[in-house]
Order: structure tokens, then sequence, then C-alpha cells
């Protein structure tokens, strides 16, 4: 019997909402972790600073949970994911992240979950910046703002439909370690903007495969994203600067003092496996594997930081 002749596996109500949220990919939550490591070391025991964390990662997982769920939900109505995750692909793309397609739940639950994730971040991003020891304008701004824009990725004004999907992904994921540290300590250094951007970059390196892979489908679906808008040799280019602007962003925290000496040395094996995604996606033609080696170098990624933080931010 084949993956398309298996009848799907029944599962309940919970299961269903857990796979519509996406909590199997923690990795957008290890924000916190990056950020307690940039904290000088008297304030990682602070309560208020702790507490803010905390606010802050609730208002993230809400805030990930209402895009995916709403992504879910404008994905199943044009099509786009019954065709992108084709039971065919499932030795590389799990079809039960997807609890629409088989009938787990209704569109008008999924609608209903992700409104209630939106007021679930709103709620906690608002009481991060009202216990919060200190309120920089920036980032009492931007903290709703990524709730605004990632709310509206696939759904609403569907920023994703109009060429702004990478942007989107690469800003949002990136603020989840500007915002609380700002919050945490009112200020912004040079190693906290190295890190919103290697941290954005991460998670955008996963996305940019699988719309190389997805480009048939998003077309068919009128999904307008750049993978669909560029030719397949544009797009491709745009991964190889991607991919190229990692080491240079670490070449150029080093080259204005932001980052000790030796801190690169514990990203090189991030490197190492980015090499691998590049070589595995772009020369072997195998978008689904360079999207798995992207979760691997994202989360390799979060562990060398938090070592490398640990002992440069004393």
């Amino acid at each position: 019997m084949t993956a398309l002749d298996r009848p799907p596996a029944r599962h309940g109500r919970l299961w269903a909402y857990s796979k519509l949220a996406k909590l199997a990919f923690y990795d957008y939550y290890l924000s916190a972790l990056v950020v307690w490591t940039l904290l000088p070391p008297d304030l990682r025991t602070d309560p208020q600073v702790l507490l803010v964390l905390v606010l802050c990662t609730v208002g993230w997982l809400g805030t990930v949970a209402a895009t995916v769920a709403f992504d879910d939900v404008t994905g199943y109505r044009d099509g786009s994911d019954a065709r992108n995750y084709d039971p065919e692909q499932e030795a590389l793309r799990d079809r039960e992240r997807k609890p629409l397609l088989d009938g787990h739940l209704s569109v008008e639950a999924a609608v209903r979950f992700g409104w209630v994730c939106v007021a679930v971040a709103a709620a906690a991003l608002a009481a991060a910046v009202a216990v919060a020891p200190h309120r920089p304008v920036w980032a009492v701004v931007l903290a709703p703002f990524v709730l605004l824009i990632s709310a509206n990725y696939s759904y609403g004004l569907k920023l994703s439909y109009r060429g702004f999907q990478e942007l989107v992904i690469l800003i949002s994921t990136g603020l989840t370690i500007a915002i609380p540290y700002g919050l945490a300590t009112g200020r912004y250094t040079g190693l906290v903007g190295l890190l919103t951007f290697l941290f954005g970059l991460w998670s955008l390196m996963v996305s940019v495969y699988s719309n190389l892979n997805d480009v048939a489908g998003d077309r068919a679906a009128g999904r307008r994203s750049i993978a669909v808008l560029a030719t397949r040799r544009v797009y491709r280019a745009m991964i190889v600067a991607l991919t190229a602007s990692e080491p240079a962003a670490i070449l150029l925290a080093l080259a204005v003092g932001a980052i000790p000496a030796w801190y690169p040395l514990f990203l090189l094996p991030v490197l190492a496996v980015r090499a691998n995604q590049a070589r595995t996606g772009l020369l072997q033609d195998n978008p689904l594997g360079a999207r798995k080696l992207g979760v691997k170098a994202h989360r390799l990624g979060v562990l060398m930081v938090l070592a490398a933080t640990l002992l440069a931010v004393r």
C-alpha cells in the first residue's frame, strides 16, 4: 500500500491543535535562552527581568501559533497545501503538520484558534511592556509590530502572497532577540544586533528552500512569493547571497569590535552545515533535504551561541 492509498490516522482534537500551532518547531522560542545569555550576569536572576522573558516567550508562542494557523487556513482554502504536502513527499515533509488537510479540524475551528492566539500574544506582550524595567520606544513599538506583520503573513493583508514572505520571517523572528533585551536593559549592543540578524536568518534559511520546492503549488494558488515572481536562477542567486550574508555579518561584527576575536570559532560548525545545505539544495537540487539541514543549522547555531555568549558576557 502506498502513501496515497493509506487512510489518514485519526487523532484527538488536542493533537490537532498542537499540530496546527506547529509546537514541534520550538526553534522560535529558543530566543529567550539567547537573550538570557546576553544579559549582564546580575540581571540573569532578576525576577522582574525573568518575568519579562517569560511573558515575551508566551507572546511569541501566541504570535507563531496564530501565524501558522492562519497560514494553514489560507493554504487549505486556495489548495496550495494539498499540492505542496503531497503524500509522496512524506519522507521529507510531514503531512500530519497540516491537520486541516485530513479533516482533523474544520476551517472555522482553525480561524477561531488563530484569533485566540492573537489575543493571548497581545495580552502577553502588553504585560511584558508593563512590567519591564525599561521601555525604550523602539522596543515598545516593535513588539506589536511583530504581532501585526506575523498575523497578516498569510491572512488579512496576506504579506507572504505579495512578495514580503522572506522579509517578514527575517524581521519577526530576529526581533524576538532584540525586543526582550531592550525591555530588560534599555539598550541595544553590537552583539545583540548580530544575534538578532543571525536568529532571523537561521529561520529564513529553512523557509527559502521550502519556497524553492513549492513554486508550482504557490503559483497555482496565486501566492506571489519572490520564488514565484523571480526566475529559478534569480531566486537561487538570492539564496546564495543570503548564505554568504551569514559569515559576512559575523566578520562585520568582529571588525567593529562587537564580538571577541574567538567568538566566530564557535560558529564554524554552523557555517559547515550551511555549506552542506547549499550543496544539497542548490548543487544537488534537493530543496527539501536542504530544508532539513536548515533546521539542523538553526538548532546547532543556538547551542553554539549560548556557549559563546555566556563566555563573552561577564
